[in-house]
């Protein structure tokens, strides 16, 4: 940056020096946004409630379990269906890709001629992923 003292001739400069007052002029700029409050302005919206879906869907797609109750209650992942509907529900798990696991657990004194006709119904379908659970309950060791 370049002073000039005046002119050449010795004659005083005329112009006035506006370098200290654009310093003081950003120091109050500075200081007046620092100074502003912060807008703390809120608009309250009622926002719906979040509800948990009611139906869930009968059909898992990972793994599915049928129970046979002792008062010879077919039952899909807990809740109560016929043979009727357990037919159209495994066809339902056939068309799925990749297909889910199908485990099925007769309870203890459960119809036998239930489990039975369950066993067809399974084999009819021709579900691939089967298998039977909770048979470790009833393993007797003997040494």
């Amino acid at each position: 940056m370049a002073m000039s003292g005046g002119k050449d001739d010795g004659s005083p400069m005329m112009e006035m020096n506006t370098t200290p007052l654009i310093d003081v002029m950003l120091v109050l700029l500075i200081m007046f946004i620092i100074t502003i409050p912060v807008a703390t302005h809120s608009v309250n919206i009622d926002l719906p409630q979040a509800t948990p879906p009611t139906n869930k869907p009968l059909v898992d797609p990972v793994k599915n379990k049928v129970v046979l109750t002792t008062q010879n209650i077919i039952l899909w992942n807990g809740s109560p269906q016929t043979q009727g509907s357990l037919v159209s529900l495994l066809q339902a798990t056939k068309a799925m890709t990749p297909e889910p696991e199908l485990q099925f657990e007769p309870e203890p004194y459960a119809s036998y001629l239930i489990a039975n006709q369950i066993l067809k119904i399974i084999t009819q379908t021709k579900v691939s992923k089967f298998g039977f659970v909770g048979n470790e309950k009833y393993a007797t060791f003997t040494k």
